[in-house]
């Protein structure tokens, strides 16, 4: 009797020990929650860097959207107990088990095509945002840099297929200029509302800022034909501006930024001398008015300290993990990218953990 109750309570601590698996339920939100959230990341940025090395060869830039996550958890147990009972009144007994726990994710992927790649991708990024950027911690040179055609009719480089086209000389101190303004907080810019439509404003001050802010504002003002005394600029997309209170700024598309880091790409030699690769920004050439906005290396073999690579071409691109300027710039296009995502938010991933 005692020994069939002592398997009998072993029998059910083992079910009651199953039930409580670390792998499931709170204990196991931290885990997933986290590890998906990495591996989110990871594959964001390898997308991104792919593409940028896909236009750098004129390929098409294609991206694929993680629509949702499910990880279902599995987990099935059993015990055994039994007795034999001798012809000399003794004994024996066996207990035994087992418990089997497996994970079996689901992740939909859906490709962003028509409008919405239109609107994500094709679209030029509105002034207004570029500017909000900046004003809620976007370095603003390096911004310039890489979303801006032009401002007020001064041209930034350009990137094509026939290589790159140098910056006007003031675009550059246009840039050096609004950030040093930025980083003394004499400038903000705002949405001025009325009843039939709003207006952008990039507003500078002229009172109570230091000497050397006000010199610099004063100085962008003339680099930009503005009206010196003016402190309210309306903020327009436009190639020009209408007058001397007016801010015109043509914005590159996603695809555009693509481009003008793909030229930045390091390529294999052999690559551009089969042209298999558009003319770009090669390591060591230096052109009067050309910034570099990223390093993108290239070897033939994985790179351990890499921040993100990817295999494409028989060829590891990667951006070095200690080259902070590059992570920005490429991080900035990751931010100006999830900005102007403007289509429906049903496609937002989703992870949904049922347990069996």
């Amino acid at each position: 009797m005692t020994r069939t109750l002592t398997f009998a309570t072993c029998a059910l601590l083992f079910f009651a020990t199953g039930c409580l698996h670390p792998k499931l339920g709170p204990n196991s939100l931290p885990r997933d929650r986290a590890q998906y959230s990495v591996s989110l990341a990871d594959s964001w940025k390898e997308q991104t860097l792919l593409n940028i090395v896909k236009v750098r060869y004129v390929d098409p830039p294609v991206f694929v959207d993680v629509s949702s996550i499910v990880a279902s958890y599995t987990l099935s147990q059993n015990a055994t107990a039994g007795a034999n009972i001798l012809p000399n009144g003794g004994s024996n007994g066996a207990l035994g088990g087992s418990v089997n726990f497996s994970n079996s994710p689901t992740i939909t992927y859906a490709p962003l095509t028509g409008a919405a790649y239109i609107k994500s991708l094709m679209t030029p990024l509105p002034p207004a945002m570029v500017f909000s950027g900046i004003q809620n911690g976007l370095p603003a040179d390096s911004a310039l840099l890489s979303s801006v055609i032009s401002i007020n009719g001064l041209k930034n480089q350009q990137s094509t297929v026939n290589g790159i086209t140098p910056a006007d000389p003031e675009f550059h101190r246009v840039r050096q200029l609004l950030r040093e303004i930025q980083l003394s907080d004499a400038v903000r810019m705002y949405v001025k509302e009325s009843d039939k439509h709003q207006t952008d404003i990039l507003a500078l001050r002229s009172k109570d800022i230091p000497p050397d802010i006000l010199a610099a504002s004063m100085e962008l003002r003339r680099l930009l034909h503005l009206n010196p005394d003016a402190t309210e600029f309306k903020l327009v997309y436009a190639p020009r501006p209408a007058d001397d209170t007016e801010i015109a700024v043509l914005t590159r598309s996603i695809v555009g930024l693509l481009q003008a880091m793909a030229a930045q790409v390091e390529v294999p030699s052999e690559h551009l001398a089969q042209h298999r690769a558009f003319p770009g920004f090669e390591t060591g050439h230096t052109l009067p008015n050309i910034v570099p906005m990223i390093n993108i290396h290239s070897s033939n073999k994985k790179q351990a300290d890499a921040f993100v690579s990817v295999y494409y071409r028989d060829t590891w691109f990667w951006i070095d993990d200690g080259d902070l300027a590059s992570k920005q710039a490429f991080a900035q296009l990751l931010m100006l990218f999830t900005m102007a995502e403007t289509g429906d938010k049903e496609n937002l991933p989703v992870v949904t953990i049922p347990a069996r």
